[in-house]
């Protein structure tokens, strides 16, 4: 029960249950550590018909007194499995869970967390038999689960750059964090949304040059609110279930993601 209160808590949802939106229209933004997109999601905190998401750290932090995210940097061949396990439970949870407003937009996903798995995969940090466990888990929740994304911002951001960042915030547990790290990061991001060879993408994509300064990148930002909020949503049963009515503006940045 401690788990379940401590979600509620950080997704902060408010109103009763007949005012929660089962199916609203759901953005995930996705990028390397560094690459702006805790600054996106304070861009899009002030609209009230939005429900903002963000990476849920502080469970990472604290998994019965136990800071799970430090153990996986320290020491990754020991941790890095069970650190994984309780990211995709706990994304998984932000994904499905009702929300009080008609948009969501969540900080990374269910899908991004393969990408660290599949980083930890190259670098032999998991045993085989760990990767088949995290990918067939995957694989189940992606067949069976309500897992809906209708958006995906990428933060293209230069490795160099979000290194800097990186230690300029100074979060204790990446102090561990490498730039080549972040390079490898960088590198499967780009073959799953900019090349799009690394596996499926699940939904349209925006790609933002998260190498910009703070007012070009709230620009940039403004033209992604145009899009999401270009997107009708209806209520049509007294269950609050969510349709989403798409429009006829697609902006260039955008690609279309690739069917399974």
């Amino acid at each position: 029960m401690r788990g379940k209160a401590t979600l509620e808590a950080f997704i902060k949802m408010s109103g009763s249950a007949s005012k929660l939106y089962k199916h609203p229209f759901t953005v995930c933004v996705e990028g390397n550590i560094g690459s702006g997109k805790t600054t996106f999601l304070s861009h899009f905190k002030k609209f009230d018909n939005v429900t903002v998401l963000e990476e849920p750290v502080e469970l990472w932090r604290d998994v019965s007194g136990t800071n799970l995210l430090e153990l996986m940097y320290s020491d990754p061949s020991r941790y890095a499995f069970l650190f994984q396990s309780y990211v995709q439970l706990t994304m998984l949870q932000l994904h499905t869970c009702k929300t009080p407003s008609p948009y969501k937009i969540m900080e990374r996903s269910v899908y991004s967390a393969m990408c660290f798995v599949e980083n930890l995969k190259r670098r032999n940090v998991l045993r085989d038999a760990e990767v088949t466990i995290l990918e067939d888990w995957y694989n189940w929740c992606l067949k069976n689960a309500n897992i809906e994304t209708n958006l995906i911002v990428y933060l293209r951001t230069t490795p160099e750059i979000v290194y800097d960042r990186m230690k300029q915030r100074g979060r204790k547990e990446e102090n561990a964090v490498s730039l080549e790290y972040l390079k490898q990061i960088h590198q499967i991001h780009d073959d799953w949304l900019y090349h799009q060879t690394l596996k499926p993408v699940p939904a349209p994509i925006i790609i933002i040059n998260g190498d910009r300064e703070l007012h070009e990148m709230v620009e940039e930002f403004d033209k992604c609110k145009n899009e999401i909020f270009s997107k009708v949503i209806e209520d049509n049963d007294v269950n609050n279930t969510i349709t989403t009515v798409p429009t006829n503006r697609i902006l260039p940045e955008i690609k279309t993601g690739i069917s399974d």
